[in-house]
């Protein structure tokens, strides 16, 4: 599913990392692998953490407020965030995590049996974790379940359309609105993340965004005014902004907490650009 032959390798079409690997080389989100001259999942029915969560937790808002989301992740991640609050999980192979035997089956089970209205694809990247994702949140779909996703929104166009058609919902975590930033903070790009928000906002998933203020990484008022006009140019005036405050974690326990005061700043931007 969404791979290429090349001279070099196999080449992973799902996200804009684009790992091109040999035989036994591993992707760069940890969970792809090539055996016998065919790419791998490592991540399929063996997630390292399943939990019952609030739905402000991931957080979403305005979708099925006050219910709970069975939420499950599996170990590994596309970026690699500096200031990662699950870099214990993402930032490693499942080979590498103690894991529950969930296949996509099951967890529509454990979700019913939690009176959860809803599956959560969550904690690290569930792009990561794409062929999972899939086919569970088709077997949910079809018991009336819906299906939400916390993730980055680094993914290739051909096979977000294909999650859009089995996901009801996603909040996106728009990392920094200055590329030099997200390649040093997350190892990634802005305009990948952009094109998907477009992305999902045409097919109809509903979303958030959320923003987290890093301090000396994403506080600039400016970027995030530029953010802010973005999103209202490009018919998102309507879509929830979760601005979030840092704490300091992983490689950045050097940093201060994110000042109440940038965030209440960041608020009063949104609102003058029409969010």
């Amino acid at each position: 599913m969404f791979q290429e032959e090349t001279p070099r390798g196999i080449m992973c079409r799902i996200c804009p990392n684009e790992c091109v690997l040999k035989e036994g080389e591993l992707s760069q989100c940890n969970n792809r692998k090539v055996i016998r001259s065919k790419l791998y999942t490592l991540a399929y029915g063996n997630p390292c953490s399943a939990n019952v969560d609030p739905m402000e937790k991931k957080p979403f808002y305005h979708f099925l407020p006050g219910s709970r989301a069975y939420s499950i992740a599996t170990a590994g991640c596309n970026m690699a965030c500096l200031n990662c609050q699950n870099w214990t999980i993402s930032q490693v192979s499942p080979e590498k995590t103690r894991n529950f035997n969930l296949p996509p089956a099951k967890v529509v089970e454990e979700c019913i049996a939690n009176d959860c209205r809803s599956i959560a694809y969550t904690y690290t990247e569930p792009v990561s974790f794409y062929e999972y994702t899939f086919e569970t949140a088709i077997m949910a779909g079809k018991t009336g379940i819906k299906n939400i996703l916390k993730t980055n929104g680094y993914i290739n166009e051909e096979p977000l359309r294909q999650l859009c058609s089995v996901i009801d919902a996603a909040n996106i975590d728009l990392k920094s609105f200055n590329n030099n930033t997200y390649i040093k903070l997350t190892g990634g790009k802005l305009q990948p993340v952009l094109d998907a928000m477009l992305i999902y906002k045409e097919m109809g998933i509903w979303l958030e965004i959320t923003y987290l203020i890093v301090p000396s990484w994403t506080d600039n008022l400016n970027e995030i005014r530029q953010m802010c006009r973005w999103l209202s140019d490009n018919g998102f005036r309507s879509t929830p902004v979760h601005f979030s405050r840092f704490h300091p974690t992983h490689k950045l326990q050097q940093l201060p907490p994110t000042p109440l005061d940038t965030l209440e700043r960041a608020a009063r931007i949104a609102s003058e650009e029409g969010l």
